[in-house]
């Protein structure tokens, strides 16, 4: 699949929301926003409601660049990611900063913790310092964030998934296809009472894209799909215990487990083994990520490996080629639908 050519680039700073625009979608002085910005508590709680709410409508961020700097080309480039401390995005992370500073430009990192309130503070932020790029993560964004990406005059990029009608460059992967693919593993090694474990991070929307895909093809092959939430204070390994222990405890139990993420299969299995569950002879288990541990496991966890690093090297190549910093070959431009690859390992 190949996606549709760039939009042509805006100048830097063009179409920006300024300071004046939101005091005159309020109807308060210029003066008063910038009080409301800078000191909010000098202003009442009127107007503090109404400049809100103006600002998040026009998608206004605040240019924290000194004037004459305003228009200077920075090398920086700003990257939204769910979770820094995870394995998931260890690579993207490291394949993006490595690919960007061999040009001379620098990664300004940030994690949104699944959460899209989080993400819009981190991006209001970061717009806030003129990056010469932006990349997040996914196409779940909050409704004020949509509207400061589409006023953004800045190279666009939305990783980790891929849905070429949006205006941003897309780099990533089918996490539907994702759910598929898993689903119909499992199937065609001959399970049937097949349960679907979700992150325990409510805000893992695409852990929740490939649930629709697994209860996609589970239907298809007439099998009722089993979908379980942990609950959302647990961390990944106990998230998993809890799934494991509360679905084997079933009077039907499952005969295979697709966990969302390889934290939670690894807490899943681990309890396993604590509970005298064989795997895979009384449940097949199968995960997402790929982690480093994946394999060491015993069993060794069958899982799903997205093309982490290869996303956030596309990612940075991608910036540059936008920016001008590189010309790279037009047929490799629009590889920016990528492949995940199951593993099979001993515990399916």
């Amino acid at each position: 699949m190949t996606d549709t050519a760039d939009p042509p680039r805006k100048r830097r700073g063009a179409g920006r929301v300024t300071q004046d625009a939101v005091a005159r979608h309020v109807g308060v002085s210029t003066m008063t926003v910038s009080r409301y910005l800078n000191q909010p508590d000098q202003v009442s709680d009127e107007h503090r409601q109404r400049i809100a709410a103006a600002v998040a409508e026009l998608g206004y961020v605040p240019n924290l660049v000194a004037g004459g700097l305003a228009s200077a080309k920075g090398k920086i480039v700003a990257m939204v990611v769910p979770n820094i401390s995870g394995p998931i995005f260890a690579d993207t992370i490291q394949g993006f900063s490595d690919t960007l500073a061999r040009h001379g430009y620098q990664l300004l990192l940030a994690s949104s913790y699944f959460s899209t309130e989080q993400e819009e503070r981190a991006i209001r932020a970061f717009l806030g310092w003129s990056p010469a790029a932006l990349v997040v993560t996914s196409h779940f964004h909050s409704e004020a964030t949509e509207k400061m990406l589409a006023a953004a005059d800045i190279p666009l990029i939305e990783t980790w998934d891929y849905q070429p009608d949006r205006a941003p460059i897309q780099i990533g992967f089918s996490h539907h296809e994702v759910g598929v693919t898993g689903a119909r593993y499992l199937l065609q090694r001959g399970y049937q009472r097949i349960a679907f474990v979700l992150n325990s991070a409510a805000g893992d929307f695409s852990a929740q894209e490939r649930c629709a895909g697994y209860v996609q093809a589970l239907g298809e092959a007439g099998v009722s799909p089993q979908i379980f939430t942990p609950a959302g204070d647990l961390a990944p390994f106990e998230a998993g215990k809890q799934a494991l222990t509360e679905l084997m405890q079933r009077a039907t139990p499952p005969d295979a487990i697709f966990f969302a993420n390889d934290n939670l299969a690894a807490g899943g299995l681990l309890a396993a083994q604590r509970a005298g569950v064989s795997i895979p002879g009384d449940c097949a288990m199968l995960g997402f990520g790929d982690y480093p541990f994946a394999e060491m496991l015993m069993p060794s966890l069958s899982t799903i490996k997205p093309p982490a690093l290869q996303i956030g090297v596309l990612a940075a190549e991608r910036v540059l080629q936008r920016l001008g910093v590189i010309v790279t070959d037009e047929v490799f431009q629009r590889l920016n639908l990528l492949e995940c690859r199951l593993i099979g390992r001993e515990s399916s």
